[in-house]
């Protein structure tokens, strides 16, 4: 029983994504359709946020892929039609930003980070490694007297 109701909410959860492209959406070339379906992969919805224009069913959504269709029917390459899309509502819209400008720290953030902490465990293992510090120097005569007098004017 537990097995079909999973099957079922597998199901409905797949179902979802494809309602979300509209009928009268499809173009009727089957090579433009396929591209402007590559295109709606990369594009993130504005509202959604976690999911591409294909597969959200926010109007945004449908807006963003009736712009995409008509772009691409009025003869644009797959880049201009990003391109558009980019510049109407900014970089947030593409799931793999451009690695340019201010978009350098967030990829190069990770790395950077994974070298600075393996350089600080290895130089921490590398200290523990060393061991304990060397025995301590026995004191002098004069500082053990030294010692002796204080120990004696904390007594009284």
């Amino acid at each position: 029983m537990r097995g079909r109701l999973f099957i079922a909410a597998l199901v409905m959860v797949a179902a979802q994504a494809a309602l979300a492209v509209q009928p009268d959406e499809i173009l009727p070339d089957p090579a433009l359709e396929a591209r402007a379906r590559a295109i709606g992969q990369v594009l993130r919805c504005p509202v959604c946020q976690g999911e591409t224009i294909d597969e959200s069913t926010a109007p945004i959504s449908r807006d963003l892929r009736l712009f995409v269709r008509e772009r691409l029917a009025s003869g644009d390459s797959d880049p201009q039609v990003i391109d558009a899309v980019t510049a109407r509502f900014g970089e947030y819209v593409l799931f793999q930003p451009k690695a340019q400008g201010a978009n350098l720290i967030l990829y190069w953030a990770a790395p950077i980070m994974a070298l600075v902490a393996a350089l600080a465990a290895f130089l921490y293992l590398r200290a523990r490694r060393a061991g304990p510090p060397d025995a301590a120097t026995p004191l002098s005569e004069d500082e053990r007297a030294r010692l002796d007098a204080l120990m004696r004017d904390q007594g009284r």
